[in-house]
């Protein structure tokens, strides 16, 4: 539906919210509220008082107890629901073992009917992991939690994932929709509100639920780790040392040293094993540390790209500009912990 639609009056845009055991409660009562926030608050222009009527849906009505074990009550069953604008899977938990495909075959054919029948399919973070399972993101751009990334990856390795990308709107119709880590949700619902009701409405909610919209990505919150995983010892060793001597000179020179492989069989062997280059794989742990520092300390940018291994500070402020999406100035300012917090 068009958001001149809503806007001239017509009935409100159906929203299923999919209710299911894996669901964290916090997405799914904040996607809840802040939909309805809309017409509750009185937020819309007038005539479209009520843009969206917000439902939360499951396999069974009644009470569910969702991942923390809080119980949130299933209005409507997906049975009853032939039709709907836009379907929204909020965040899932996965546990120690990982997602298991297949759990869930009553609401996979049910989202592939949904969107047969025009509905917008939405995932806030980790909720991607159930519409995956309906193919229709396969060769689709899509974003989920980066700490849920590799994981994806393996379960889904059709769908091109992008943990960096607060939002991903996909799909000849931009019907398959996809939001990053945690609170990027915030991004997901301003965007359908501006999208169906108009960017004011949507800045209006924006303001009074104090959201943020994600504009500078989520590359300043990825923690860089390192695969270790890939069964190379040689690699496994020199990896173990990095940690401790990232910051020394020519670090890359003294790891083939120690390794002692040859140059190009050394660098073939880190790049095939840990996907990094290895003057990639050291910068990359010198900007982790230096965003440590300019979280947790008082010392000026300078002094930090010295103690991480660069005598350039110019040359340090691009590189982490580069990494993060940020300047260091602008990352502290962002990420410092307030002095009320520190012990």
């Amino acid at each position: 539906m068009s958001r001149q639609a809503n806007q001239t009056g017509s009935a409100p845009l159906r929203v299923c919210l999919v209710a299911l055991p894996d669901a964290v409660i916090s997405t799914l009562a904040g996607i809840y509220d802040v939909m309805n926030g809309v017409s509750m608050m009185g937020i819309a222009s007038p005539g479209a008082e009520h843009p969206f009527k917000v439902e939360i849906v499951g396999e069974e009505e009644g009470p569910l107890r969702l991942a923390s074990g809080v119980p949130i009550d299933v209005q409507r069953t997906i049975d009853e629901i032939t039709t709907c604008a836009i379907v929204i899977v909020p965040s899932v938990l996965l546990k120690p073992g990982g997602w298991e495909t297949g759990r869930y075959p009553r609401l996979v054919d049910w989202l592939k009917r949904m969107h047969d029948e025009g509905a917008r399919l939405c995932s806030a973070c980790s909720g991607v992991f159930l519409l995956a399972e309906t193919g229709l993101f396969d060769g689709r751009d899509a974003t989920v939690h980066f700490g849920y990334a590799r994981e994806f990856a393996a379960c889904y390795p059709a769908v091109p994932i992008h943990p960096e990308r607060v939002l991903v709107i996909a799909g000849p119709r931009e019907d398959l929709v996809s939001s990053g880590a945690s609170n990027t949700w915030h991004d997901m619902v301003l965007y359908l509100i501006a999208h169906h009701v108009g960017a004011t409405v949507a800045q209006e909610v924006a303001r009074i639920f104090a959201l943020q919209w994600h504009q500078d990505g989520l590359a300043p919150y990825i923690i860089f780790e390192g695969r270790n995983d890939h069964g190379d010892a040689e690699i496994q060793s020199a990896q173990t040392w990095l940690t401790k001597n990232f910051s020394i000179a020519n670090p890359v020179d003294e790891m083939i040293k120690q390794s002692k492989l040859a140059e190009r069989t050394f660098k073939r062997r880190f790049a095939a094993a840990t996907g990094h280059a290895p003057i990639a794989y050291v910068q990359r742990l010198r900007i982790e540390d230096a965003k440590r520092r300019l979280e947790r300390t008082g010392s000026s940018v300078d002094d930090i790209s010295w103690r991480v291994g660069y005598e350039d500070p110019a040359f340090f402020r691009r590189l982490f500009k580069r990494t993060t999406g940020m300047t260091p100035g602008a990352y502290r300012r962002r990420f410092q912990i307030p002095e009320f917090a520190r012990g």
